[in-house]
């Protein structure tokens, strides 16, 4: 006896699929830029982590519980103001290089978690 453990994901689901060579793809689209990832859709972002640019993650219809936060090639420090802010709108700040990003923020979206990913594009 077998059994199909594949998670079952929406059609609209915005699942990373591929990132590098400053690019993403997410759900059969190519973004060349750093990228903000919704549950159902995606924007191309700055890529510069403040509380202005990220104001599309705190004004989003759905209510966000998490933002993880894709910082780049090599994890840094986040700011510790950011942490804060973002707290105050009720968004937990889940800070990581973006690689760890892409693979965390996919697993919380199958789960069908409030979240939402911030990633900066890496070569």
């Amino acid at each position: 006896m077998s059994f199909d453990i594949t998670p079952k994901v929406p059609a609209d689901r915005q699942i990373v699929k591929s990132y590098g060579d400053g690019s993403f793809s997410i759900t059969g689209k190519t973004y060349d830029s750093s990228v903000l990832v919704f549950l159902t859709e995606t924007q191309m972002w700055s890529g510069d982590i403040t509380l202005e640019s990220l104001k599309p993650v705190i004004e989003h219809p759905s209510k966000l519980e998490i933002l993880v936060v894709g910082c780049g090639a090599n994890f840094t420090l986040p700011p510790e103001e950011l942490r804060v802010a973002l707290q105050e709108y009720g968004v937990v700040l889940e800070w990581m290089d973006t690689p760890a990003a892409c693979r965390t923020y996919n697993v919380l979206a199958i789960e069908e978690r409030a979240v939402a990913a911030a990633l900066v594009a890496v070569e």
